[in-house]
């Protein structure tokens, strides 16, 4: 199972190469868009992005950018709920 998680373009840091550092969730980060830009997407400052290994994948909306961070923070905090019961419980 692969995992892409939403990320907002910050700045442009490397025209040439196109890299972008991204921001989810105050973590900055490096990644690659070119695969969105050699589609003709069109990604700046402020576009959010599905991210993947490093890799832009797809152009998001503000709400569904938003929407996948909820839900990805409620499921860690079910794993993190779910772990503690593990822990606590006798075998």
């Amino acid at each position: 199972m692969c995992l892409a998680i939403p990320g907002k373009i910050v700045e442009i840091v490397d025209e040439e190469n196109d890299i972008a550092k991204l921001d989810v969730s105050g973590v900055r980060r490096n990644v690659n868009i070119a695969l969105l830009r050699n589609q003709g997407v069109e990604v700046s400052p402020g576009s959010w992005v599905l991210v993947h290994v490093g890799f832009a994948m797809s152009k998001l909306g503000d709400q569904e950018a938003k929407e996948m961070l909820r839900e990805l923070k409620s499921i860690g905090r079910e794993a993190v709920d779910d772990i503690k019961q593990w822990g606590d419980s006798v075998f």
